[in-house]
């Protein structure tokens, strides 16, 4: 008789992507936590490092060579080194004006306006977190803005995945629905109205938390757009699971600077 033949044992599997994305997940937002709380230096130059990885993958979607690339990077590198604080001149109008002027300088040079674009879409968000950080309830206004951006994405990953429905612009975001933005909206709006009766946050902050919200999730949308234009998939490939750094943070960058104003605005009696 011919012996049946044996089937090798199966390699051991490693986690799913859903696991993965889980774990790295929660790896990131213990950075994040530990960079607010300790603040100073330390959150800074975390937002330096993203920022650089953030400037790199947006040149990557605008198709700019590796020298292209490199050069936009160093460009940003000017502002955000100014930003440093109790070093350089922190986050404010200079470093505005910095920021204007390394685009100029990245348009001029490159002839690339896409490209030039991104130190705004990079350095703004990152000058706004620093500003919203330096406040004397830093640590509570930081949190909230970026902890709205991450309910955010898990009200929406959730009423997407349960309720499902019509799709808000299937061209752009295949995956998006309408469930999932009200998702989003609520879960955002939720988080806030805790941190506002259990932590104080200002009452201007906890009802435009809905708007911002929304924000965010225009900018999950955008970045969509980026990637469907330059034919990727993701952003990058940094963080397993998950792409790039742009991938995780494309709700931010619109959200910070209207928090930073928020946090700004001269306060009300009864707010």
């Amino acid at each position: 008789m011919t012996p049946l033949p044996v089937t090798p044992p199966a390699e051991p599997r490693g986690p799913s992507n859903l696991t993965l994305r889980i774990i790295v997940g929660i790896a990131l937002v213990a950075v994040a936590l530990t960079g607010v709380l300790l603040g100073g230096i330390v959150f800074w130059l975390l937002c330096v490092v993203l920022g650089i990885v953030m400037m790199g993958e947006w040149a990557g979607l605008q198709s700019a060579p590796h020298e292209t690339k490199r050069l936009a990077q160093y460009a940003l590198s000017v502002p955000l080194a100014i930003m440093a604080p109790g070093i350089g001149a922190g986050a404010g109008f200079l470093t505005l004006g910095l920021l204007i002027g390394a685009a100029f300088f990245v348009v001029i040079v490159t002839g690339r306006r896409g490209l030039a674009q991104g130190i705004f879409y990079v350095g703004l968000p990152i000058m706004a977190l620093l500003v919203i950080r330096r406040q004397d309830a830093g640590i509570l206004f930081t949190l909230w803005a970026l902890a709205l951006v991450w309910a955010c994405d898990i009200g929406a990953y959730a009423a997407g995945r349960v309720i499902g429905g019509a799709k808000i612009a299937p061209a752009i975001s295949p995956n998006k629905t309408w469930a999932g933005l009200v998702g989003g909206v609520l879960a955002a709006s939720l988080f806030a109205a805790f941190l506002h009766y259990r932590y104080g946050l200002p009452l201007r902050m906890t009802l435009a938390t809905p708007v911002l919200a929304v924000l965010a999730q225009g900018g999950d949308f955008y970045e969509s757009w980026l990637k469907r234009r330059a034919g990727v998939k993701d952003s990058g490939t940094l963080l397993p699971g998950h792409g790039g750094v742009l991938d995780r943070l494309d709700g931010l960058v619109p959200v910070a600077p209207v928090a930073a104003l928020l946090v700004l605005l001269p306060k009300v009696y009864w707010w």
